[in-house]
C-alpha cells in the first residue's frame, strides 16, 4: 500500500485524494491556502459536490486522509504525488502553468528518494517533460540524484457528479516512459484495476492529450446541436426530436445532444481554447474546434436576444425585471466559471433590466462574479420569491426541483406571463403552456406566439 500526497485541494485534488483514501491509501492533501486546510480539518467542504462530505468525514475518521499546508511534509512521506493545481486560462488562451511549475520545484527541493509524480491537472502537451527537466534541475542544484517517473494521469470528472466518475471512471488513462511507474499506477488503483476497469497505457504526451481532445469533442457536440436549434427555431423544426433521432445511431449517440444556452463551467471552454492555443503553437489551426468556440459565444448572445425581443415588444426593457432560475453551469454544483447565467444576466442588465435571482447553491458564487452589477440584481431564497413581480421567468440551469414546481402558484406572484425555458425543462408540458407564454430552445411549435 502507497502512501499519496495530493498537492492542491481544489475540485480535482480534493475528489481525488478522498477516493484514494476511501480505496484504502493513506492520503495527505496538501494545500498553500492554510483557511482552506483549516476548514478542512474541521470538516468544511469548500464546494459542493454530492457525497463528498460524507466520504470525507468517513476517511478522516478512520485515519487515512490528512490535510497539512506542508509541502516538504507531504512530499517526504509520499511515494506517489498527485499535482492537482489549477491551470487557468491566459488572455491568449493558453494554460496557466505556473502553479505547475512552482509544485515540480517543491517536488525537486523535498524528494528524499523514488517518487511517482502525477500530473492529474489539466496540462498542455510537453508538460510532463517540463515536469520532470524542472524536478531534475532541482536535484542537480542540490547535487542529489534520486530517481523519479513522471506520469500523465488525466481527470475526467463530471462536476456533480465526480464521486461516481471517480469510483466508476469510464477508463483510466495511464501515460508513463517507465514499467516501473506503470505497475505503481496500477497498485494505486488496484480496487479500479480488480473491478476490470478500462486501462489505457500510453506515452506521457497522448495521455496528455486525450483529455483536451475528448472535451473539445464535447464541447463541439453541444455546439453543434445548438446550431441546429437555432436552425430548428426559424423553420419550425423540433430539437429534441431532430437529437433523438440522431441520437439512435450508434455512431451519433444521444449523449450531450441537449439543445441549451451555451456550455460553461471549468473544462470545456477552457480546454477548447487551450488545445487551440496549442495547435497554433505547432502551426496548425483547429478549425473545428474554433468554430464550437465561437458558436458557443453565439449561443449565449442570441438567447439574450431572443428573450430582450420578445418581452420588449410590450415591456420597455428599463421597466422589466427578469427572474433567473439557476445560475451554476449545471445541476448539483456551485460552479460558475464561464456559466451561461453570467452572459444572460450581463446582457439583460445592458438592456436596462432588472434581475431576481435563484440558485440552490450557485448564490454565494454569483454575487462576487457579478458585483460589478450588483444593484441591478436581488438575490432570493427560493425560486417563487424569484419569480415575484417579475415580468418573465428565465429557467438557466436545470435543478431538479424546477422541475416540480408548482407553476400556477409561480404564476400568481408574477407581474407578467413569459417563461423561457433555456433546457426544454417543460417542452411537453401542456400545463405550462396554458399558464405562461413559454419559450423553449429549438422548438418554435411549443412556444406561444
Amino acid at each position: 500500500m502507497y502512501n499519496i500526497g495530493v498537492i492542491g485541494t481544489g475540485y480535482v485534488g480534493l475528489v481525488q485524494g478522498v477516493i484514494m483514501a476511501e480505496f484504502g491509501m493513506n492520503v495527505i492533501c496538501m494545500d498553500v491556502i492554510e483557511e482552506k486546510i483549516i476548514k478542512l480539518e474541521s470538516g468544511i467542504v469548500p464546494i459542493y459536490e454530492p457525497g463528498l462530505k460524507e466520504l470525507l468525514d468517513k476517511n478522516v475518521e478512520a485515519g487515512r486522509l490528512h490535510f497539512t499546508t506542508d509541502i516538504h511534509k507531504t512530499v517526504e512521506i509520499s511515494d506517489v504525488i498527485f499535482i492537482a493545481v489549477g491551470t487557468p486560462p491566459q488572455e491568449n488562451g493558453s494554460a496557466d502553468l505556473h502553479y505547475v511549475r512552482d509544485v515540480a520545484r517543491s517536488i525537486g527541493g523535498c524528494m528524499n528518494g523514488y517518487k511517482v509524480i502525477v500530473n492529474k491537472s489539466t496540462v498542455p502537451v510537453g508538460t510532463g517533460k517540463m515536469v520532470q527537466r524542472i524536478i531534475r534541475e532541482e536535484l542537480d542544484s542540490r547535487r542529489v540524484d534520486f530517481d523519479f517517473d513522471v506520469v500523465s494521469n488525466p481527470e475526467f470528472l463530471r462536476e456533480g457528479r465526480a464521486v461516481r466518475d471517480c469510483m466508476i471512471p469510464d477508463r483510466v488513462v495511464i501515460g508513463a516512459e517507465s514499467k516501473k511507474a506503470i505497475e505503481v499506477m496500477k497498485k494505486v488503483y488496484d480496487v479500479l484495476y480488480i473491478n476490470q476497469t478500462p486501462f489505457l497505457i500510453t506515452d506521457i504526451e497522448t495521455a496528455e492529450m486525450i483529455k483536451y481532445a475528448s472535451n473539445a469533442f464535447l464541447a463541439v457536440k453541444v455546439s453543434f446541436i445548438n446550431e441546429m436549434a437555432l436552425l430548428a427555431d426559424k423553420v419550425g423544426a423540433n430539437i429534441q426530436e431532430i437529437a433523438r433521432g440522431m441520437g439512435m445511431d450508434g455512431r451519433i449517440s444521444p449523449k450531450f445532444l441537449h439543445a441549451g444556452p451555451g456550455y460553461g463551467g471549468s473544462c470545456f471552454p477552457k480546454d477548447t481554447r487551450a488545445i487551440a492555443d496549442i495547435a497554433h503553437q505547432y502551426d496548425e489551426q483547429m478549425l473545428v474546434i474554433e468554430a464550437a468556440i465561437q458558436a458557443n459565444e453565439k449561443q449565449k448572445r442570441k438567447i439574450s436576444e431572443k428573450v430582450i425581443k420578445m418581452v420588449s415588444r410590450e415591456i420597455p426593457m428599463e421597466n422589466a425585471t427578469f427572474a433567473i432560475w439557476g445560475l451554476s453551469f449545471k445541476p448539483e454544483t456551485d460552479d460558475m466559471r464561464d456559466a451561461p447565467s453570467l452572459d444572460i444576466i450581463r446582457n439583460l442588465v445592458s438592456a436596462g433590466a432588472r434581475i431576481r435571482a435563484y440558485c440552490p447553491q450557485g448564490i454565494e458564487e454569483a454575487k462576487w462574479r457579478l458585483k460589478d452589477i450588483e444593484e441591478s440584481i436581488l438575490y432570493c431564497k427560493n425560486e417563487y420569491e424569484a419569480a415575484e413581480g417579475t415580468d418573465a421567468v428565465v429557467l438557466v440551469t436545470e435543478w431538479n426541483q424546477f422541475r416540480g414546481v408548482y407553476l400556477d402558484k409561480v404564476k400568481a406572484v408574477m407581474k407578467g406571463d413569459y417563461f423561457f425555458d433555456l433546457r426544454n425543462v417543460f417542452s411537453k408540458n401542456l400545463e405550462i403552456k396554458r399558464i405562461f407564454r413559454y419559450s423553449g430552445v429549438g422548438c418554435p411549435n411549443c412556444r406561444e406566439q
